[in-house]
C-alpha cells in the first residue's frame, strides 16, 4: 500500500503511510521517519506501529511544539520493555509539570560548572589506569573498553564507593539497558532481569546513605537522591530514589557510543586528529557538537497528547501516541547545510540558546524549562576530554569495518571500533 494524503473525517487533511509501518520501522531504523516526509512533502504523517496509530513528526518547529508547553506526557508513550530499560516508573522522565520541574532541580544541581570539571578529571585518571592495564599489541573493542571506564568514572563522581570485583557486572548491566531497549524477546527480557539486580545495588546504597552506614560527599548524586525530599518533605520511595541514581550512571555509560563514534571521526577525518594532538583546541567544541548531530545516537522520542491542538492541519487528539524524530531532524536539510557531511566548522559561533531546536541529538527545548536531557553538559564535558585522548593516544586501527548500520537501534560502528596499543 502506497503512501496517501487523505481525510480524517473531521476535514483536517493527513499524510498517511503504510497502514502499519512495524516492519519497515525496524528495517530502516534511523532513517525512516525523513524517508517518508521528504516522499510525502510533510514533516507530519500518520501510519501505525503494532498496529496501534502513531503521528511522527521532524524537524525544528515540530521540536518546538514537542517540548514546550505541556502538551505532550511521557506517561504512556514507550512500550513497557523500553521504559524499565531506559527511565522506569516514577523517574523524572515519567513526571509532569511541576513535579518534574521540581524533581529535575536535583538533577540540574549535580551540573554545575564544578561538577563537570570533576567529573572530566575522574574520567582522565580512570582512562589513564584502564589504558595503562590493556596488553599491547592485541586488537581490543574500544567500546567495550570505554564503557568501563566511564562505569569507573560514573561511580566515583557519584560518590559511589564500588569494589573492583563488582566493577565487570555493574559495566555489563548499565550497557545491557542501552544497547537492548530497542530488542525484542530474551534479550531484552534478559537485560530487565539483570537491571532488577542493578535496582536492587542501587537501592541498598541509598538505605546505607539513610541509615548512616555510608557518608557519600555532599552534592553527589548517592548524597542528592537519598536525602531528596518531595513538596512534603517526605523521602523518595526506596526503589524511586534507586531508579534516579541509576539514572545518572546509565546515561554516563550511554556516551562510550558517543566516544566510539568520536573515534570513527578522527580517523575518517585525520586532520581533526593531527590539529587536537598539536594542542591546537580552539574546534574541540564544535568538533563534539558535530559528532553529536551527525552520528546516530537515540533515534526518536516519543510522547501522548495531554489537550487537543491542531498542527500543520493535523488534528493531535487527547492520548494520540506522537513520536518526534531526533536523528531526522539533525540531518534536515533546511536546517544544515549538507547534513551527510561531518564538518564540525558549522558550529563556529554556534549559540546553544537559539538553535534548541536544531541540534536535538538529546532533546530540545531550555535545560531550566522543558528539556527532559540534564545529561547534555556531562556528555559534552567527556567527549571533550575523550577526544583529547584519542587524539594523543598510541591507538592505532587496524582495517575493519567502521560502517554504521542504521537499522540497529541505538546504533554502533559494526565493528565496535576495533584498537591496539603501539
Amino acid at each position: 500500500m502506497a503512501e496517501t494524503h487523505s481525510n480524517d473525517g473531521g476535514g483536517n487533511m493527513m499524510s498517511r503511510a503504510h497502514f502499519d509501518s512495524t516492519i519497515s520501522f525496524l528495517r530502516e531504523g534511523y532513517a525512516f521517519i525523513s524517508s517518508r516526509c521528504d516522499r510525502l512533502n510533510t514533516d507530519v504523517f500518520t501510519s501505525r506501529i503494532g498496529l496501534l496509530p502513531v503521528t511522527f513528526i521532524r524537524g525544528a518547529e515540530a521540536a518546538e511544539l514537542f517540548y514546550e508547553g505541556d502538551r505532550f506526557t511521557r506517561q504512556g508513550a514507550m512500550p513497557p520493555t523500553v521504559q524499565h530499560l531506559l527511565q522506569d516508573k516514577g523517574s523524572v522522565q515519567a513526571l509532569d509539570g511541576r513535579a518534574h520541574r521540581v524533581r529535575k532541580h536535583a538533577f540540574l544541581s549535580l551540573m554545575s560548572t564544578d561538577a563537570m570539571n570533576r567529573l572530566g578529571n575522574i574520567f582522565d585518571q580512570q582512562w589513564e589506569q584502564v589504558i595503562r592495564r590493556l596488553p599491547a599489541r592485541r586488537h581490543l573493542i574500544l567500546h567495550d573498553i570505554v564503557q568501563e571506564i566511564l562505569t569507573r568514572a560514573a561511580c566515583l563522581w557519584s560518590g559511589i564507593e564500588v569494589q573492583e570485583t563488582d566493577i565487570p557486572r555493574l559495566t555489563e548491566e548499565l550497557g545491557l539497558m542501552v544497547d537492548r531497549a530497542a530488542r525484542f524477546g530474551p534479550a531484552n527480557w534478559y537485560a530487565q532481569w539483570r537491571r532488577r539486580g542493578t535496582e536492587r545495588w542501587a537501592a541498598s546504597l541509598i538505605e546505607d546513605v539513610r541509615s548512616g552506614v555510608l557518608h557519600p560527599s555532599e552534592g553527589t548524586a548517592l548524597d542528592v537522591f537519598a536525602h531528596y525530599q518531595d513538596d512534603d518533605g517526605d523521602p523518595l520511595p526506596l526503589e524511586i530514589a534507586a531508579v534516579e541514581l541509576i539514572n545518572i550512571l546509565r546515561p554516563t555509560v550511554a556516551v562510550s557510543r558517543f566516544i566510539a563514534f568520536a573515534a570513527v571521526a578522527l580517523e575518517e577525518h585525520p586532520q581533526w586528529r593531527e590539529t587536537f594532538a598539536s594542542g591546537d583546541e580552539a574546534d574541540l567544541e564544535p568538533f563534539v557538537q558535530e559528532v553529536r548531530r551527525y552520528y546516530p545516537f537515540f533515534p526518536v522520542i516519543a510522547g501522548r497528547v495531554n489537550e487537543p491542538f491542531t498542527w500543520r492541519g493535523h488534528r493531535f487528539k487527547n492520548q494520540d501516541w506522537v513520536v518526534f524524530d531526533i536523528y531526522g531532524t539533525c540531518h534536515d536539510h533546511r536546517l544544515w547545510e549538507d547534513p551527510g557531511s561531518f564538518r564540525p566548522e558549522r558550529f563556529r559561533g554556534w549559540n546553544w540558546e537559539e538553535d534548541i531546536s536544531a541540534l536535538v541529538a538529546q532533546g530540545a527545548g531550555h535545560h531550566s524549562q522543558n528539556h527532559r536531557c540534564p545529561g547534555e553538559w556531562s556528555t559534552i564535558e567527556l567527549l571533550k576530554r575523550a577526544v583529547r585522548k584519542l587524539a594523543s593516544s598510541d591507538f592505532t586501527m587496524p582495517v575493519q569495518d567502521l560502517s554504521i548500520p542504521l537499522n540497529k537501534m541505538p546504533a554502533l560502528p559494526r565493528s565496535g571500533v576495533l584498537v591496539s596499543r603501539k
